[in-house]
């Protein structure tokens, strides 16, 4: 039995003119009826390294006895010159997720994945994951995978900043796990000590969307080695995200 956990993420591949450019990582979310692609906002634009993709590429499982059946599904993101992703800012300004909605008359029945939901982020009343608490974090590190089965690998972190507490301002926390390039938009995960959360079959809470490694500008590249750290943005920025009446989404031309 392969655990639900790995079919949560899905390895992005970006496209401009059907030319493969970067690899990601993204996992699946849903609110009511709606099902959406989550990801970083750089895999879906990101001007400083002038990265504009036209649509991203998934591999979906198509069978739940033969786990190396699956399919590639195109996923375009724009439409008459209007971006199809929403992302956010808040007060400290560009928040470093997207997610994108998936049309379900066009994925392929069956379709075998796993999405999180409002039920899966921690309700701070109910449970504060504290420091040095561990985290996994799925994905597809340099785009690296189980290639026969389409299956992320899994890394090991620990919270390493306050939880809660937007550090330095900005609304993310930090984490330690060792990430690469391709990892960007994978869910930041905490095992759940009471098995399945809410109705559905995963075991775990989604903490954040795995963004960036962080360094220092004053680093001595041949003495200091780097800090092993990443921004994980919070996720209950997915809520504002799937508001349909929110006005902190940007909209794009």
């Amino acid at each position: 039995m392969i655990e639900t956990l790995l079919f949560t993420a899905a390895r992005i591949q970006t496209l401009s003119q059907g030319q493969v450019l970067t690899n990601a990582t993204g996992f699946f979310f849903k609110r009511d009826d709606r099902l959406y692609l989550v990801s970083s906002r750089h895999v879906f634009v990101d001007e400083a390294s002038r990265h504009f993709p036209d649509s991203v590429q998934i591999e979906l499982h198509t069978s739940a006895e033969n786990v190396a059946q699956t399919v590639r599904f195109l996923i375009p993101i724009y439409r008459d010159g209007q971006s199809l992703w929403r992302q956010a800012v808040d007060g400290g300004g560009q928040i470093d997720v997207a997610l994108i909605e998936l049309d379900r008359q066009f994925l392929p029945d069956p379709c075998i994945l796993h999405a999180f939901s409002e039920a899966h982020l921690i309700d701070p009343l109910v449970k504060q994951p504290e420091v040095g608490e561990p985290l996994l974090i799925p994905g597809y590190p340099l785009g690296f995978s189980d290639t026969l089965h389409a299956l992320p690998v899994v890394r090991h972190a620990i919270i390493a900043s306050s939880f809660g507490m937007r550090f330095q301002g900005q609304g993310y926390f930090l984490t330690d796990a060792r990430t690469h390039r391709g990892s960007s938009g994978a869910p930041v995960l905490m095992r759940s000590t009471k098995g399945h959360v809410g109705d559905s079959e995963l075991s775990c809470y989604l903490l954040g969307i795995h963004s960036a490694r962080l360094d220092v500008g004053t680093r001595d590249v041949t003495v200091d080695e780097a800090l092993g750290l990443n921004c994980a943005w919070y996720a209950d920025i997915l809520m504002t995200l799937t508001d349909e009446t929110s006005s902190s989404i940007e909209s794009r031309s």
